[in-house]
């Protein structure tokens, strides 16, 4: 493709079995266009290269992202660019867009989004994982119920430690709707377990709706959420949001005064947790007498 004249029939041929062999679908769709404006002096031959090139690139990419976010079970996509931050002024907007920028991945860092229902926390923890994807970083979302779910089902079938290596992969897991839905007996116990193997070794987003004095009733055992939140608080950024309900915003005038002005979740200044010397075991089990 030096010059306009050496395009012959048989070059293009050529060039399309080429394409064909290559597998390079988005390129060979695009040959005839991209042919047509160098014929016609529009392009160089470089230029035409280039852009075969970037329009197969942009395919692949597009389709690496799809691939990512159906594995990682981001089934909603949720974008910063679609949050509107005009309806919760207690955000601060540039933290959060320096978040996006992912530098909390690479620290193995836990964000927690912590508010009333509707206030965005969901929407912002999956904005993230969708960076985060786009970025090239592995991700799994899941609810906290799911997740207590499948820990408590492989340690009934005698793998649990399988199943928490595989929590492990991701470069970032995101636990959804903490607090929500009651935890499974020994529910507490199977995500410290979780928890305290990603410790320093991988990043993690947090959704809840309940404040940190309040874990000792959402896992069912204060001693569990001690140790949880002793890991969960040490490398953690913690986010307030204060507002209300924006699934509800058209109907704000329906709902009952105290719901509307129970708006705010105020989370705790808790004591300093004594932490042992050296890294905690990797896989404690802890239990009401620890």
């Amino acid at each position: 493709m030096s010059a306009p004249g050496d395009l012959t029939p048989s070059t293009l041929e050529r060039i399309r079995h080429d394409l064909v062999g290559l597998k390079m679908p988005r390129a060979l769709e695009a040959l005839d266009q991209v042919v047509r404006r160098l014929e016609h002096g529009e392009i160089g031959a470089l230029e035409a290269i280039d852009m075969l090139l970037a329009e197969e690139l942009t395919l692949r990419e597009n389709s690496r992202i799809k691939t990512a976010l159906r594995m990682g079970r981001l089934a909603t996509i949720k974008t910063l660019s679609g949050f509107d931050f005009s309806f919760q002024p207690s955000l601060d907007r540039d933290r959060i867009l320096t978040l996006a920028q992912l530098g909390f991945i690479g620290r193995c860092e836990v964000v927690h989004f912590l508010g009333p229902p509707g206030t965005g926390k969901s929407h912002l923890a999956i904005a993230l994982g969708v960076e985060a994807v786009k970025a090239g970083r592995s991700v799994y979302f899941c609810t906290l119920a799911d997740l207590l779910g499948q820990l408590a089902r492989a340690e009934r079938e005698g793998r649990l430690t399988e199943r928490i290596r595989f929590f492990c992969r991701p470069a970032l897991l995101i636990v959804d709707e903490i607090g929500y839905l009651p935890v499974v007996p020994g529910g507490g116990n199977l995500f410290f377990q979780l928890v305290n193997a990603r410790y320093e070794r991988g990043a993690m987003v947090l959704t809840s709706n309940r404040g940190f004095a309040e874990w000792g009733e959402v896992f069912g055992d204060p001693v569990v959420a001690t140790a949880l939140l002793d890991r969960l608080l040490h490398h953690a950024l913690v986010i307030q949001i204060e507002g209300s309900s924006y699934r509800l915003r058209q109907h704000a005038d329906l709902m009952p005064e105290h719901v509307r002005s129970k708006a705010t979740i105020t989370p705790p200044t808790p004591a300093p947790l004594r932490r042992p010397r050296g890294r905690p075991p990797k896989n404690d089990h802890i239990t009401a007498t620890t």
